[in-house]
């Protein structure tokens, strides 16, 4: 077991329940010849269970864990980055291992769930499948359906990228320290077909535009637009005029997003 003296700014809430350890790399569905990139091992709990299914790249920014992970996992597959995930060049990282396809496991902390999403994102990285544990209520966000209340921008913009599913609840008896909220496992796969979508730029400005207030209806939100082509989409969709943006579905969003 690793002591270690936890550290309130690197949001550390180190796993301890192994069934549930062992549920989380389940649900990677990784062979020997696949690469996993893990964000955060702490004290290796998770790290164990990956190791078994595939070759591991182990992110951990906390640099009192090295001298203790690089003992525990010496004659192990895994090799580790002491850094910010978020500072490094993931793909000349990558350059050093050959690999099959690539997955992520993370634990992520609230303040840094979405930038590093957006990283794998905007950096083009090809990742298979993500499993994330996140704030339950940040995952309820992530995996909302249209028409709920925790639709918004952010559920569009990963629902572009991939499908994601809730996978279970973890509870926060599960940590120690023990944190505030309850988590939840989300598995983000890689679509295979992403949407039809004609101009990115214009289809994310759209989105962000829709949901700047959040109460209001699309056509406030959207004054600065033509707004007599998103109508002819709504109508199509038969949708009412007053609308808010979090009754709308991706695949209407698309549809005025090719119109304009």
């Amino acid at each position: 077991m690793i002591t270690h003296n936890f550290k309130k700014k690197f949001g550390q809430n180190f796993l301890q329940d192994k069934n549930i350890i062992k549920k989380i790399a389940a649900q990677a569905n990784t062979g020997k010849d696949d690469l996993i990139i893990e964000i955060g091992p702490g004290a290796g709990a998770l790290t164990e269970e990956l190791v078994e299914k595939s070759k591991v790249l182990a992110y951990e920014i906390d640099l009192e864990l090295k001298d203790q992970l690089e003992e525990k996992f010496k004659d192990k597959n895994v090799a580790f980055i002491f850094d910010d995930f978020l500072n490094r060049n993931i793909k000349e990282d990558l350059k050093n291992f050959q690999y099959d396809k690539l997955y992520f496991v993370a634990n992520l902390p609230y303040y840094i769930t979405t930038p590093i999403i957006n990283k794998i994102i905007s950096e083009k990285i090809d990742v298979k499948q993500m499993i994330i544990m996140v704030q339950k209520e940040v995952g309820e966000r992530f995996s909302a359906t249209y028409g709920s209340k925790d639709y918004s921008s952010i559920t569009i913009f990963l629902n572009y990228y991939y499908d994601i599913k809730k996978e279970f609840l973890v509870n926060r008896n599960s940590f120690y320290p023990r944190p505030n909220v309850d988590s939840v496992i989300l598995s983000l796969t890689k679509k295979e077909k992403k949407y039809d979508v004609k101009n990115e730029e214009v289809f994310f400005k759209l989105i962000k535009d829709s949901f700047v207030q959040k109460r209001k209806t699309l056509r406030n939100n959207l004054k600065s637009y033509d707004f007599t082509k998103v109508e002819e989409i709504l109508l199509k969709n038969n949708l009412p005029f007053d609308v808010r943006a979090e009754n709308i579905p991706i695949e209407v969003f698309v549809e005025i997003s090719n119109s304009l």
